[in-house]
Order: structure tokens, then sequence, then C-alpha cells
């Protein structure tokens, strides 16, 4: 073990003491670094403490919202990338973005990823030109832990977050397996590979290499409209770390070198990219993304004053998408440079810290959208302060504002508030307020029109972005976390209630059939979202959440105010997991399932298309089941066996006018359900710890 204690002339004597060994004094007479020995004690008896390690768990402490997922949760699905890891997620909902690309979208409060800020690392991730499949882009083994906090969150890691903050920690290569090798085999005809390589080069650095490989070359039609259900793809996923530790000094740093290929193709069943692109003959995609990645992180630990650090990230990525859609064409180059500078320290004692720092953003877009082009250049410099008040019983408050002067959106303050207060045991309220702003990348985070007919227009000329205004919002919230005893079982329940009501907001208008219409809002835009969460532990090792959700989502549109399209007011989530006794030799079974139910959902205006063009108002209920099992042989080897959607719900018909997809009437953005049917996967996880 190693410790950091801040040294003093005054100080003289050094006690060391832990249980089980005897308690020494040594003499101190300078700052020095110290190797000291302790004896075994013969006066206590052998004591073990047991406790089972929570897969999912919610502070009582910290003054912001937040979920904390671990990677025992994120191998309950399966999960081959970011985009699944939500699944057994109540606060977290994931859907289809459209019946053509089969890419999956989440969305936080009612609101889609665009507003939340997704980080690895606590560096934003998942931006600009990313947004529609970067989740897609991070591997789920890749994944040590996933952090997802409701609210605005912190002033420390930007202003673009509004409907919340999810951070992915990367597994390190000082703390992860030798080898690891993850092989996974679905019967759509996925097959996915994951290789993680660790070494010690000295005593001070560390490497891994990571590999991450997927194909999918089936063509599947189960509805016989002609077009593909899932698309066929192949990615090429790499990524070398290294990690540098020095606690002499106080030194901790990592570099990341990251390269990407990810190659899909879409549409009808027989489209030939060879002979059909760019022609009438058959409908067909292609998205082709090139991606390079390099970010730093450097921390510093005052030896003598730990409360004392000082960190400095930097991350510079290339992302080239090429692609096309029937006869739309969509290219975007996006180069992103990111910086971010944070002191931490305290102000008299521990109960009162201070986080104080720079950051400086740029980014430059290159967009070739049919016959125009697009291009801007974005950048910001920004300062932020962030104080934090533990009293170590009832309150903690997290009070941050930051100041920004950007090329676009101007000079503009940042504030944000989060307070939890604990009355009596085991509870916690919480409160929140903050302000977010961003840019509105309107093509990119919403390439699903391109699979349709629709006219894009842009109604707007006077903003920066597009001829657009920034988008500004307020997010307000309160949550309520009781835990306590239930058959002297644990369990807890948690309420929850946030508000998003926007300034201004880059309106997404699909309510005429043959057109996409962006402008900015003239009216009211809000997001109201209330949830109810019950988890229990039932007898050991047996668990079950359940969770209501309800949404109430409304946007003044041109043609009135209406709810927000192809978003359930209601939705109902239970999870239910056990294992079995963990054996001497490591072997285990467990056993997970993953029911969700949406009630309907608003489809876009078809009124004023023709009779057999026209879709109902609203779409019908869904519910789905996912179940896994996985046998554990060893510390070193399981297998694992699973479902997805296993009573085979299917949306019928998801494409509209598929027999003739360069008409007008061609759409493939009605989509609230499951397209593919039921899908069952195994897979194997080999390690060498």
């Amino acid at each position: 073990m190693a410790f950091l204690i801040p040294y003093k002339f005054s100080y003289s004597k050094l006690v060391i003491s832990y249980v089980g060994f005897k308690t020494d004094t040594i003499t101190v007479t300078e700052n020095k670094f110290i190797k000291h020995v302790l004896q075994a004690s013969d006066e206590l008896d052998a004591v073990t403490v047991t406790s089972r390690k929570q897969a999912t768990s919610k502070s009582y402490l910290k003054a912001t919202n937040t979920l904390f997922v671990s990677s025992d949760e994120l191998l309950k699905a399966a999960c081959c990338n970011l985009s699944e890891s939500f699944e057994t997620n109540p606060s977290i909902d994931v859907n289809f973005a459209d019946a053509v690309s089969g890419t999956r979208q989440i969305k936080m409060l009612g609101l889609n990823s665009p507003y939340i800020l997704i980080a690895t690392e606590n560096i934003p991730a998942i931006r600009g030109a990313s947004q529609a499949y970067g989740l897609s882009f991070i591997p789920g083994t890749w994944v040590e832990s996933i952090q997802i906090t409701k609210g605005t969150g912190s002033v420390v890691n930007g202003f673009e977050s509004i409907a919340g903050q999810i951070n992915a920690e990367l597994v390190k290569p000082t703390t992860d397996d030798k080898l690891f090798v993850n092989f996974y085999g679905a019967s759509s005809e996925r097959l996915e590979l994951n290789t993680h390589i660790n070494t010690k080069v000295s005593d001070k650095w560390s490497t891994g290499l990571y590999l991450h490989g997927n194909t999918h070359q089936q063509k599947h039609d189960v509805n016989d409209d002609g077009f593909l259900d899932m698309p066929l793809y192949n990615q090429i996923n790499v990524m070398n770390r290294w990690q540098y530790t020095n606690p002499e000094k106080g030194v901790v740093s990592f570099i990341n070198l990251r390269y990407l290929n990810d190659e899909k193709q879409a549409g009808q069943v027989d489209f030939n990219p060879d002979t059909d692109k760019g022609t009438t003959n058959f409908w067909g995609s292609e998205i082709n993304t090139e991606r390079i990645e390099v970010t730093t992180k450097l921390g510093y630990v005052n030896p003598e004053v730990p409360y004392q650090s000082l960190g400095f990230q930097t991350a510079f990525s290339h992302h080239k998408q090429d692609s096309y859609f029937g006869l739309n064409l969509y290219d975007i180059t996006h180069n992103s440079f990111y910086s971010n500078l944070v002191y931490n320290t305290i102000i008299s004692d521990s109960r009162h810290k201070v986080k104080t720092g720079l950051s400086f953003t740029y980014d430059h877009f290159d967009e070739l959208v049919n016959a125009d082009t697009y291009e801007r250049t974005e950048n910001s410099i920004g300062g932020f302060f962030e104080y934090a008040y533990d009293n170590l019983d009832k309150l903690t408050m997290t009070a941050g504002v930051r100041v920004d002067q950007h090329n676009r959106l101007g000079f503009f303050v940042t504030p944000r508030l989060h307070v939890r207060y604990t009355p009596w045991e085991k509870s916690a309220w919480r409160a929140s307020i903050g302000r977010g702003k961003r840019s509105a990348n309107i093509f990119a985070e919403n390439q699903n029109m391109f699979s349709s007919s629709r006219q894009i227009n842009i109604l707007n000329s006077g903003g920066k972005i597009y001829g657009l205004d920034p988008e500004i919002a307020w997010n307000y919230g309160i949550s309520y976390l009781q835990g306590f005893n239930l058959f002297e079982r644990k369990a807890d329940i948690t309420f929850d209630f946030y508000r998003t009501e926007f300034q201004n907001q880059v309106v997404v208008d699909w309510e005429n059939p043959f057109e996409v219409n962006f402008y900015n809002l003239d009216g009211d835009s809000y997001a109201n979202s209330f949830q109810f969460e019950f988890n229990y532990n039932v007898f050991e090792h047996f668990d079950i959440r359940t969770a209501y959700k309800y949404y109430d989502i409304k946007t003044d549109y041109n043609s009135g105010q209406l709810e927000k399209p192809l978003i359930p007011n209601h939705r109902l989530f239970a999870n239910a997991s056990y294992e079995t006794h963990l054996k001497d030799d490591g072997n285990q079974w467990k056993f997970d399932a993953t029911y969700n139910w949406l009630s309907s959902q608003r489809f876009p205006s078809t009124d004023l298309s023709a009779p057999e063009f026209k879709v109902e108002e609203y779409s019908p209920t869904v519910g789905t089941l996912n179940l896994q099992v996985t046998k554990v042989f060893s510390p070193k080897f399981e297998v694992y066996l699973g479902g997805e959607n296993v009573t085979n719900v299917r949306q019928p018909n998801p494409v509209v006018s598929a027999d003739n997809p360069f008409g007008s009437n061609f759409d493939s953005n009605f989509v609230y359900g499951p397209i593919f049917g039921g899908m069952y996967y195994a897979g194997l996880r080999y390690r060498i710890k």
C-alpha cells in the first residue's frame, strides 16, 4: 500500500497501524519516501468480511444524481458496443433511428443524444460528425465502467450538456487482464472478436493493445418488403494505450492512439453497389467511415499536499465519412481538437473543495449535402470555477460557473448548481439547475432523413450555424433516493422529475410527409420526465430492478404545439438477475432477464399523403424480452448464451412506399419497434489475469 501524507517540521513521530498487524511508531526528521514492513500480530483471530459487488449503484453522498454502472452490468447483455450497453438500464432509452441504417440512438429525459454530453474518461467523444454512429464505435469490452448523470452535470466538461452526461471509463493497462479474448456470434450471422493484450514494459510504464472486429454479411428480409432488415457491415477498431505511473512523484499519465474503419451497406436486398450506385435500378446506401484519434491525459498530485492536484487533457480526432442514401449524397470531414486544464485544491479544510481551469476547443466541418457545400470553423476558449461543499453528514453542494468566448455563439455564461440533503438514514434529496448551449449539426445529427424522399429545407438564414441560431436550454430537476430493509433484505426506491425548457431550439419538423424543415423555435418547447424506480434483493444472489417512466414532451411547430414524434409517453422496465454461489474453483452460473414495454408513440403527420401511404396517428404498444445465461467455468473461462426480443415482436411494413423507393412517398423513419424480430447469440470469454 502507498499513502501520501503532508509533512510539517513540527511532526516527529509517525504511527503505523493495521488490523492484524503490530502497531509501529517511527521517527520522521525530513520529507522523504519511507518504506516500512509491519509484523503480523498473533493477538487477533482471523476475521473474514465478504460483500457482493453491485453491478449498478447510486451514491447517497454525491451532489449529482449519478448512476454507476460496472463492467459486470455491461456483461449482462453481452454488449458489443456502447450503443448496446444501456439495454439493462432504465435511465436511458434505446431505439432504432430508422428502418434502413440499423443505427441505435439513445435518449435521456426524453431528449436525443446530441443533448447529452457523452465522454470517454471525461473527454467529450461522441459529438459533431460522430453523433449518429459514434456509440457503435466504442466496443463494450473496452469499457471498465459508465457513470450516468441526469441534469446538466459539471461545468468542468464543457457547456454543451443539457439533458445529462454519460462518461465511459476505459479499461487500464495496469488493471486489465494480461490477455482477454471475447468471441461473439449471433443467429443473424453477426460475428465479433475482441482481444486485449496488456503488458508491463517497466516499473512505471504499461501498455495495452485492444483489437475489435465485427462483420455481418448475410442478407435478411423477414417481412418481405424488399429491404434489408439490418445492414451489411465490417468494422476494424484498434487502440494502443500507454499508462505511466510514478506514485513517488504523484504522476499518472495516459496516451491513447486509435484507428477505426467502418463500412456499412443498406437498402434493397437486390442492390449491388458496383452496378447500382447512383442509379434508380435499386435503392441502396453505403456509409464508410474512417476515424483517427490521439488523446493524452496527465495528472499530478502534490506529494506534500495531496489535496492539490493538476490535470491536463488533450484530444485530437480526424473523422471522415463518405456516404450516400439512394440518390442523396452526404459526406463530412470533421477535424477536432480539445484541451482542458483542471486544478483541484481545498479552502481551509477538506469540506471545501475547489476546481478551476481553462479549456479550448476547435472544430472544422466540411460537408457535402447533395450539390451544396457547407464549411465552417468553430473555436472557443473558456474558464470555469466549481466549488463543492460537503459537511460529511447532511449536506453536499456543487456550484459551478463557466464563461466562454465562442467565435459563433459569442460570449456567454453557464451556471450550474447541484445540492444533496440527507434528512434521515439512507436517504438523499437532490435538486439541480443548469444551463446549456450548443450548435446543432443538423445534417450529421439527422442522417436518417436522407433515407427518405423528403425535401430538406432550412427556413432561417440570419444565424451563424447553417443560418440558424444556437440552441439554449435550462434544465431543472429534483430526485429522492431512499434505502431500506424489506423482509430483512436490502431495497431502495428512487423518484425523480426533470424539466428541460428551451429558450431557443432548432426545430426538426417532420409534420409534412414530403419535407424535413429546420427552423428556430418560435414559442415553447419543453420536456418533462418523471421516473420511479424500485430495486430489491429478494434473496441472496437474486436482485430485481423495476422502473416506470413518464414523458410529456411538446414543441411549438409552425403547424401548432404537438407531442414530439416517436417518443412513448409511458415506459415500463424490469430486470431480474440471479447468480449461484461462487465456488472455490470459480465455477458459477449467472442468469439475467430484461423486459421493456413502450406505450403508443405519435407518428409524424401524413395528412397530405395519398390514402395508400397514410399511417395511423399512433403506433401500437411494444413489449420486448431479453434473456441471457452465463456459465463461468473458472476465473479464466466462461461461455454465454442469450436472446434479444425472444418473443419475436416485429414491426410490420416499417418502410413507407417500399415498392417505389424513388417515388415521392418513400420514407424509412416511421420506426417504433424491432424490425428483424428475435435474435439469439452465443459467445465465450477467456482471460489470463
